[in-house]
């Protein structure tokens, strides 16, 4: 008996489906988005439309009854293109909607799913905090009871989808006491756009992600309703790494895509650019780097299908998910070096995918998790923690 790691028929389809929205949609329009740092409203309009913002939500409540593992097949389709379409969609999911999908009250569901699966809202994640990096216990952001409302004060950074034009809510981490002890407790809560006191910075200025939107936020005793409150009081550090967990295995994908993407451009090239009289991919030196890199991205694919597929039967699938990214995001920077190294020259002029490829390849060892802190985690799986 073998394992058989083929999608099944209705998820091969969806591939197909996204694969071709990628090449005929996306791919020739994201590079004038891209270099003029601009959001693709049109583009992430027709992915609602396709439900891809839905995949893995159910139904009822406007979404489209899949999985992890279906959200998985339609982010590394987008990334094989461009990342910053492919982020736009993971964010949007992976920490926007599914915090309200895993522990949102039945109103707060009702409210907002139905928008956010359509893709008609954007919602976004106020975890990090300029003092914190990877330490995200290290909040310092308070929301404090005032009768029926909480007031909020303090400033998130690097946060994806937080300031488009649709961006309907972000979901902020707030310390709201402590224990005995002084440990502080961390709630989440939902700070709806244009709450007043809450102001969202302009953009930054990425080395890649270029066409998607990423910001800091400030709060200045915003008041919300404390029917804002996200789960249980005091929980939300730990709701949010189980939202961290899953957004790894979204993340491994996404890398992956990127890292098949570097494959098909360098394949592609390769056997048009001529070179001593013949196209370069007739020489052994580029056949065997890009052999290597085609080894790199079904190796990860491998592992967060695994991770996915663990998920989804409701295994644990922690370690996993940490190997998938660790892999996966190291594996993408490898294969952008790499692709823009076939390219030559070319590879470093920005009319070419490559090029944007490698600028939009770091940061998938820092987001959701550096690659450091995925190590810690195995270790700890592994049962080596002190």
């Amino acid at each position: 008996m073998s394992l058989d790691h083929r999608l099944p028929e209705e998820l091969e389809e969806l591939r197909r489906t996204v694969e071709a929205f990628a090449h005929d949609v996306v791919a020739p329009r994201i590079g004038e988005y891209y270099e003029n740092h601009a959001f693709p409203y049109d583009i992430v309009r027709e992915m609602g439309r396709m439900g891809l913002f839905g995949l893995p939500f159910a139904e009822e409540y406007g979404g489209m009854g899949g999985d992890y593992l279906a959200l998985g097949v339609a982010l590394e389709e987008l990334a094989r293109v461009d990342s910053s379409v492919a982020i736009t969609l993971e964010a949007g999911v992976s920490l926007g909607a599914m915090p309200l999908y895993h522990f949102g009250t039945e109103e707060q569901k009702r409210e907002w799913l139905p928008k956010l699966c359509a893709g008609e809202v954007l919602g976004a994640f106020g975890l990090t905090e300029p003092d914190g990096g990877s330490d995200a216990s290290a909040t310092r952001t308070t929301a404090v009871r005032d009768g029926d409302q909480w007031v909020i004060n303090g400033t998130k950074c690097f946060i994806t989808n937080s300031g488009t034009d649709i961006t309907g809510l972000v979901t902020v981490t707030a310390v709201t006491g402590h224990t005995d002890g002084g440990r502080p407790l961390i709630s989440s809560i939902i700070v709806p756009s244009g709450t007043p006191g809450f102001t969202v910075a302009a953009p930054y200025s990425k080395v890649g992600w270029n066409a998607s939107d990423t910001r800091e936020l400030s709060f200045s005793d915003v008041r919300v309703p404390a029917a804002n409150l996200l789960g249980e009081e005091g929980r939300g550090y730990a709701q949010f790494l189980r939202i961290l967990d899953e957004g790894r295995i979204a993340i491994a994908a996404l890398a992956t895509g990127l890292a098949q993407g570097c494959v098909d451009e360098s394949v592609s090239y390769a056997r048009t650019r001529q070179a001593f009289g013949r196209p370069i991919g007739s020489h052994q030196a580029i056949q065997f780097k890009i052999a290597d890199m085609e080894m790199r991205a079904h190796t990860a694919r491998l592992a967060w299908r695994d991770a996915a597929s663990r998920l989804v039967h409701g295994e644990p699938f922690k370690r996993q998910a940490a190997v998938a990214k660790l892999y996966s995001s190291e594996v993408a920077v490898t294969n952008a070096r790499e692709a823009t190294q076939v390219h030559g020259g070319y590879g470093f002029m920005n009319e070419y995918p490559v090029a944007r490829m490698w600028r939009d390849a770091k940061i998938l060892e820092i987001g959701e998790g550096t690659s450091e802190v995925q190590r810690m985690l195995i270790a700890r799986e592994l049962g080596l923690s002190a």
